[in-house]
This record gives structure tokens, sequence and C-alpha cells, in this order.
């Protein structure tokens, strides 16, 4: 079950898209379309996707029109085909026109990683599909809602909510055993992970009680063996140039998570349009 979008997630971004695009005014809308027109726009669906950030796109609407009328049709989460009707709004023409390129921006690129995440989980089954913090700054909450909406599971939010030791972190602290004890010494909240890249370092993370060992960049046959040696002791995640067809190959390895970026920083952008009629 997913968590709701909260408001403030998205609020602020909003603004801050809008006052890029618009600047002191949409020129083209206000020149030709009359002040009081109103419209009617409906969001299509053009390719087959997994919507994601209905609500952000709204608010886009709102901010230019208070008193626009949003009418969903569709809900996130929900799988559309070319062609689906998505929601209508209604309300000033200029309105509609002005905010349509930053919603649909928004809109897009959510549904764009819902989708994707889609193709992931269901590739994965039974393995868990999770994200990562490789997003462009200042989205990462909207981004973690959408790939929780294509199915997926987000990772930590951010370094403040999970111990994740990672290589450079094993070098400072001088072995895996080590940044461990010091993590646990320190009262880190649990569960903590480990980034391991070989199977010398698997054996350590084993035996320093590591909650997860994450196999990093680590190849089938390579992968295959660790998950032996840590025999159920810690879960498993699988990370580093995780493909769909990667995925496809080790969804039965005994794994139980795997952890892909591209989720949130390649995801195509989903193709959806708005038509405006009056």
């Amino acid at each position: 079950m997913r968590e709701p979008l909260a408001v403030s997630a998205y609020r602020d971004l909003v603004r801050l898209a809008l006052a890029e695009d618009v600047g002191p005014g949409d020129v083209t809308s206000c020149a030709i379309v009359p002040e009081r027109r109103q419209a009617e726009g409906v969001l299509v669906a053009k390719s087959s996707l997994v919507l994601a950030g209905l609500e952000v796109a709204q608010e886009v609407f709102a901010a230019l029109d208070a008193n626009v009328v949003w009418d969903p049709v569709r809900r996130d989460g929900d799988r559309c085909e070319p062609g689906d009707r998505v929601a209508v709004i209604r309300g000033q023409a200029r309105a509609l026109l002005t905010a349509e390129r930053t919603a649909l921006n928004l809109l897009q690129m959510l549904s764009g990683i819902a989708t994707i995440t889609r193709t992931f989980v269901e590739a994965a089954a039974p393995v868990q599909v999770l994200d990562t913090r490789k997003i462009v700054p200042g989205m990462r909450a909207l981004a973690k809602y959408a790939v929780a909406c294509g199915g997926g599971r987000n990772h930590r939010a951010g370094l403040y909510d999970a111990v994740l030791i990672k290589d450079n972190h094993i070098r400072v602290a001088g072995g895996i055993g080590e940044a461990v004890r010091r993590a646990r010494a320190a009262g880190a909240p649990a569960p903590i992970e480990v980034e391991t890249q070989s199977l010398d370092q698997v054996d350590d993370a084993v035996r320093a009680g590591a909650d997860i060992i994450m196999l990093d960049n680590l190849d089938d046959e390579t992968t295959t063996l660790a998950i032996a040696r840590v025999a159920g002791r810690a879960k498993i995640e699988l990370s580093g140039n995780m493909t769909l067809d990667r995925v496809r190959r080790l969804a039965s390895s005994g794994a139980d998570y795997v952890s892909v970026g591209a989720l949130t920083h390649s995801a195509p952008a989903a193709d959806i349009s708005l038509e405006i009629d009056l």
C-alpha cells in the first residue's frame, strides 16, 4: 500500500516551474484568447503507460485558475492504453493553455517512472524492486511516489533513515567488520546494510552480522555463489547494471531485493497529451 502524496511534496515545485515557464505572462495566450473565455481540456494517454502524478497536474491548473474543475477519469497506479481518457479539466481557456506544458512535463515524467517500474516489477517477481537516490535534486518525494505507483518499493528516503555502508565508508573505517561495529555502537537505525563487491567482502559482511548484503556489480555466476554463501543469514539486494534482461535472469536466484537506478534517472517520459476545446 503506497502512502498518499503530501501536497507539501509538490506545491513549491509547481510554483517554481510555473514561474520559470510563464515569467511575467503567457504572451501568446493573452494575445489571442479572450480573458473570460472558458474551455474544456482532456488529458489523453497516447501510449501504454502507468499513471502517476495526477494530483500534481491538478495543482498546476489550480495555481492559474482557482475555480478550475478537475474531473479525474483514472487514478494513479492505473494502467492506460493509447486513447484512454485520463482526466477532464474545465476552466479559463488562458489558464489551461498556460498550464499545459508544465502540467504535462510533470505528469509525463512521473508516469514514465511508474511505467518503467511496473515493467521491472513484473520481470523481477518474486524479487522486490527498489528505487535508489539517483534522482534529480528536488524531485525525490515525487519520484519515489511514482515508483510506488508502479508497484516498486522505496529504498531509504535519504541519508537519515537507514544505514547503507558503501565502499568509501568501508575504506575510511578500515574494513566491513569495523564499519558495522561502529554503526551498531552509535545506535544507528536498523537494518544495517553493507555494499559488497567480492565474495570475500560477502563473507566479511556475514561475519559482521549485516542485516542486508548488497551484491554490487557482481556477474551472474558470482551472484549465485554469493547467495549460496549467505545461506539465508542476511537479506540479499542485487544492484549494479540491472537491465531488464538481467533482472529476468536473476528473478529465481533467491535474492530478496533488486535496486534499479534507471527507474528514476533514465525513465523515458510517458506520452500524454492535452486536447483543448471550447
